[in-house]
């Protein structure tokens, strides 16, 4: 079991930035991939991007560019540094785990979720 607990999210203005956390606890974190995905109202949870236990990261073509993930394993922290945000960012933000290696895209690869985090982006 790990816990997953993000926090990070609020009001920001289009053009600008933020930065998710993702704070681990429970078993191994440095054996866990961890991802962040996204679902904005009356549309699909999104994946955005993941990073493996060694650092490496797979991003979705949407974000590729304006979105970084990054992992502090001493901290058992992963990040979200999210730039040039946009009115369509705007989306409950998830913090998502999973054991082993290899990139995964699809939510139903990821057994353990945060509870969200709010993010809104204004114009």
């Amino acid at each position: 079991q790990v816990q997953l607990v993000e926090s990070g999210g609020g009001l920001v203005q289009a053009g600008g930035s933020l930065r998710l956390s993702c704070a681990a606890s429970g078993r191994t974190f440095t054996s866990f991939a961890i991802g962040w995905f996204r679902q904005a109202p009356g549309k699909e949870r999104e994946f955005l991007g993941t990073v493996s236990w060694s650092g490496g990261v797979y991003y979705a073509d949407s974000v590729k560019g304006r979105f970084t993930v990054s992992r502090d394993n001493a901290k058992r922290t992963v990040y979200l540094q999210m730039n040039s945000l946009k009115p369509e960012d705007t989306a409950v933000y998830y913090c998502v785990a999973r054991s082993g290696g290899g990139y995964y895209y699809s939510q139903d690869s990821y057994p353990y979720w945060g509870q969200g985090t709010q993010v809104t982006v204004s114009s």
